[in-house]
């Protein structure tokens, strides 16, 4: 059985690609920039290139896409090029080609100003439950894409699962301000506390959610980090996140002190992956106290895979401003 990846050059495109070589299992990878893990190039708008790729593929993990960081460099027509029209091609020719098993790689960016609450507050509790409020094209673009996602269960019984990742790309903050608070493993180590995901532990999600949508039929989950947090934390967690910290990891403080590290002085929201532990069976192994852990142990708190992907960035040149130009 051959399992389709497209976006295959991409962070996770690769990873999916690494992982899937690593164990022997059939997988096609696709990209529109040809790479060492890309077997076929082409766009994922070309219907002729999508059917002939899709010749005895039984399960299609669809992570090409255009992310945030295109959004200041590419046009709204290329946003709806890509993530829409591209994703229905995609599950117009997986139906034609009787797959048996779609997940839809989609972003917590889809929440958008959800997942900032106002000024005195509360940090947001973001479930699944949570409506989105896009705040650019990305977020319209994925939100639209899972919806055909739906609609194509519904209508033709595909059997599909919906991803929506937080961060687990290397690169920096594209916030100025947010990268001159922290180093960069420090920022991301403070990111697992609440809205970041270790690359390995995204690929598990995505092999079980691909084994499992058969069964499901269709589903739409959060991939992130399990984080330590409570609602009941929600309000002190907006006002002072470093008192929180005391209180469920009193030997952060001097971990931290010994790499000169900083905890983070407020969080805005917790993304909830229980629904996902749940119905994936998922077991993310990268969360806080991993990061504690490593550093504990003088290791690095990154998966090998994480590692061994690496930082791609997300276009041909380099920017002096940050890691991309942010619109």
């Amino acid at each position: 059985m051959t399992i389709l990846i497209t976006g295959s050059a991409g962070h996770l495109g690769e990873a999916l690609m690494r992982t899937l070589r690593a164990t022997s299992q059939d997988a096609r990878g696709i990209d529109i920039i040809s790479s060492g893990f890309t077997d076929r190039a082409g766009t994922i708008t070309d219907r002729a290139f999508v059917r002939d790729c899709m010749k005895g593929v039984r399960t299609v993990i669809h992570a090409a896409t255009l992310h945030k960081p295109h959004v200041a460099t590419h046009s709204l027509q290329e946003f709806v090029d890509t993530n829409i029209t591209g994703t229905l091609v995609l599950l117009e020719e997986a139906v034609a080609a009787g797959v048996e098993s779609f997940v839809f790689t989609s972003t917590t960016s889809t929440f958008g100003s959800a997942l900032t609450p106002a000024e005195g507050t509360p940090a947001a509790w973001i479930t699944e439950d949570v409506v989105p409020v896009p705040k650019n094209i990305y977020g319209v673009t994925k939100t639209s894409a899972e919806s055909l996602c739906e609609l194509f269960h519904r209508r033709q019984r595909l059997p599909v699962v919906v991803l929506k990742t937080s961060r687990f790309f290397p690169e920096e903050d594209d916030d100025a301000a947010a990268r001159s608070l922290h180093s960069l493993d420090n920022a991301q180590a403070n990111e697992l506390l609440h809205r970041r995901a270790d690359i390995e532990d995204v690929v598990e999600a995505h092999l079980l959610a691909a084994r499992r949508a058969p069964r499901i039929g269709f589903g739409c989950y959060i991939v992130s980090a399990t984080s330590p947090f409570t609602r009941d934390d929600l309000p002190m967690l907006r006002e002072s996140a470093p008192a929180v910290l005391r209180r469920l990891f009193p030997e952060a403080e001097a971990l931290y002190a010994k790499r000169g590290w900083k905890p983070p002085a407020r969080l805005d929201r917790v993304y909830v992956n229980a629904l996902a532990r749940r119905d994936l069976g998922w077991q993310p192994r990268h969360d806080f106290a991993h990061v504690l852990n490593c550093l504990r142990d003088g290791r690095d708190f990154r998966s090998q895979l994480a590692r061994d992907v690496g930082s791609k960035g997300y276009h041909a040149e380099a920017f002096d401003e940050g890691p991309y130009p942010v619109a």
